[in-house]
C-alpha cells in the first residue's frame, strides 16, 4: 500500500495518491512519514485545512526532521489562511528544534517583513549571512530592505561579487539581479541599473526548466474567445431561478484589478481605512476556479447553472469571511482578476470592481523592474510586457462596454498627485465614507502586505514613481513604439 501511494505520488496523480494514503493510514496511523506526504498533497489539492492537520499528525508521530513540518505548516498559515500569529508561532517552534535552520530563518524574516518589523528581518538575514555569507537569497532579501533614499556602496559590492562568484544559481542570480538594479536605480546610475534588471530577467527564465516563455499568440486567441459575442451575451444573461446570493454575516467582496505595478497595494490599504472594509490581499480563490473546475474557460461559462453560482459565490464569501471575520467588506486585489470579470459580474452581480491605472510607459517598465512568479513569463521582455498591456486595455475596454457603471478607473498618478481629493471621489463612488485624512504612513494597522513592493507601500506618499521611465529613455525605443496607439 505504501509502494502504491509513493508511486502515484511521484506520477503527479494527487487524487488517487491522497487516496492512497488515507486508507493506509486508516490501517496504520502510527507511520510519521506517510502522514507528511499526505499533507503535502493536501496543500496541493488546495485542502489547508487537512494539510494542517495532516503535519500535525506527522509531527505527532514522530517524524524526522520536524522543523520541516512546522516550516510547511507556517507557510500554509501565511499564504493560505492568512493566520500570521500562527505562521510564527510555527516558525519559532522550528527554530526552537533547530536554531540553524536557514530555511526557516528566512521564513520568519520574509514574515516579519510582511508585518512591517523591518528591523526583525534586518537581523535575522544578518544572522544568517554571518553564518553562511554566500546564502545569495539572504543578500538579496537584505539589500532590499534597505531604504532607497540613496546608495550603499558595501551592499552593492556584496552583490556583484555574488553575481560574478560563479557560485550563484540561476535564480539566485536573478534575487541578486534585481536588488542590485533596485540599489543602482537609487543611486541615479541608470545605465548600469538597467543592465542589472536585463540581466535578472535572463536569469529568471534561466531558472526555469525549459525557459519560461510567453505566447502571444496564445494569450491573444484567449483575449479573443472573452470577448466573443457568445460569451459577451453569457455575460451579461440573467441566470434563470438565480436569486440574490444569501449568506448573513458573511462578507462582500470589493475587487481591485489591473495590471501588476499599478498601485493595487497601495489603494488596498488606503480603502482598508475606511470603517467595516477589511484587506484581503492578492486571492487566488478565481484564478484557481478557473484553472481548477472551470476548464477548458471561457467554454465552460455558458455550462453554468444557477446553483452552481450559487454555490461558487458562497464558497467565496465563506473564504473572505475566514480571511477578516465580521468584516462586512473585504477586498480582494489580485490584479490579474481583469480576465475573469465577466465570471466575477455573473457571481457577484452587484459587484463594485476597482480598475487601477498608471502611465503606462512607467507601469510597464516597473513590471520589468520587479521579480515576479515567473509563471507571468511575460514579464521577463519589454516587448512581451507591452504585448500583455495592449492585450489588458483590449479587454478592459470590452468589459467597461458591458459593465460601465459597475467599473471605476483609479488613476495612481493622479492620487500621488491629490490624494485627499483622489480617495474623496473613489469612496463616494464605492458609497464608502472618507474620513477626508490620508495616513502619513501605511501598513501601521497590524495588517499583513504580501507584496514585492511592501517597503515602499508603507512608506508615505510618494511621487517618485511617476515619470520614473523617464530616466530610461534610451533603452526603451521598442516599448515606446509599441505602446504609443493603445486601445
Amino acid at each position: 500500500m505504501l509502494r502504491e501511494a509513493t508511486s502515484l505520488q511521484r506520477r503527479n496523480a494527487v487524487p488517487a495518491a491522497i487516496e492512497a494514503y488515507e486508507r493506509l493510514l486508516a490501517l496504520w496511523p502510527e507511520l510519521p512519514d506517510a502522514w507528511f506526504n499526505l499533507a503535502y498533497l493536501q496543500r496541493q489539492a488546495g485542502r489547508p485545512e487537512d494539510a494542517l492537520h495532516a503535519y500535525q499528525k506527522a509531527l505527532d508521530a514522530g517524524v524526522s526532521s520536524p522543523e520541516e513540518a512546522h516550516l510547511n505548516r507556517s507557510v500554509i498559515y501565511t499564504d493560505i489562511v492568512g493566520d500570521h500569529a500562527s505562521a510564527e508561532r510555527e516558525l519559532l517552534l522550528a527554530l526552537k528544534i533547530n536554531p540553524e535552520f536557514t530555511p526557516g530563518l528566512l521564513n520568519l524574516a520574509n514574515l516579519y517583513e510582511d508585518l512591517n518589523r523591518g528591523a526583525a528581518a534586518a537581523g535575522l538575514y544578518e544572522k544568517i549571512l554571518r553564518r553562511e555569507p554566500g546564502c545569495h537569497e539572504a543578500l538579496a532579501r537584505y539589500a532590499n530592505l534597505l531604504p532607497v533614499k540613496a546608495a550603499n556602496p558595501p551592499v552593492v559590492a556584496a552583490l556583484r561579487r555574488a553575481l560574478h562568484s560563479g557560485r550563484a544559481t540561476a535564480a539566485e542570480r536573478a534575487s541578486l539581479g534585481f536588488a542590485l538594479g533596485r540599489l543602482l536605480d537609487a543611486a541615479a546610475d541608470y545605465p548600469a541599473a538597467f543592465a542589472a534588471y536585463r540581466a535578472a530577467n535572463e536569469a529568471s527564465r534561466e531558472s526555469v526548466p525549459g525557459g519560461a516563455r510567453y505566447d502571444r499568440g496564445s494569450h491573444e486567441a484567449f483575449v479573443e474567445r472573452l470577448i466573443a459575442p457568445d460569451q459577451s451575451a453569457v455575460a451579461v444573461a440573467a441566470v434563470p431561478g438565480r436569486r440574490p446570493e444569501s449568506g448573513e454575516g458573511l462578507p462582500r467582496p470589493i475587487f481591485i484589478c489591473g495590471m501588476f505595478r499599478s498601485g493595487s497595494t497601495l489603494l488596498e490599504q488606503l480603502l482598508a481605512a475606511c470603517t467595516g472594509l477589511a484587506a484581503g490581499g492578492e486571492l487566488d480563490f478565481i484564478p484557481r476556479l478557473v484553472a481548477e473546475e472551470l476548464s477548458p474557460f471561457p467554454e465552460s461559462f455558458s455550462r453554468l447553472t444557477s446553483a452552481d453560482l450559487d454555490g461558487i459565490a458562497a464558497r467565496y464569501r465563506e473564504h473572505l469571511g475566514r480571511i477578516a471575520p465580521g468584516a462586512p467588506l473585504v477586498i480582494d486585489k489580485r490584479p490579474d482578476n481583469f480576465l475573469y470579470i465577466g465570471l466575477i459580474k455573473r457571481l457577484f452581480p452587484d459587484a463594485r470592481i476597482i480598475n487601477t491605472l498608471r502611465d503606462p510607459l512607467d507601469n510597464c517598465l516597473s513590471i520589468y523592474f520587479l521579480h515576479l512568479d515567473q509563471r507571468m513569463s511575460y514579464a521577463l521582455d519589454l516587448g512581451d510586457i507591452a504585448h500583455y498591456y495592449r492585450q489588458y486595455r483590449l479587454l478592459m475596454a470590452h468589459w467597461q462596454g458591458l459593465f460601465a457603471e459597475a467599473i471605476i478607473d483609479f488613476n495612481y498618478d493622479e492620487l500621488v498627485k491629490e490624494p485627499a481629493a483622489t480617495m474623496s471621489r473613489l469612496c463616494a463612488s464605492l458609497g464608502l465614507a472618507w474620513s477626508g485624512q490620508m495616513p502619513q504612513a501605511l501598513g501601521r494597522t497590524g495588517n499583513a502586505i504580501k507584496t514585492a513592493s511592501v517597503w515602499q507601500v508603507r512608506e508615505p506618499l510618494y511621487r517618485r514613481s511617476s515619470g520614473r521611465a523617464q530616466h530610461y529613455l534610451p533603452a526603451l525605443d521598442e516599448l515606446r513604439a509599441a505602446l504609443a496607439q493603445l486601445p
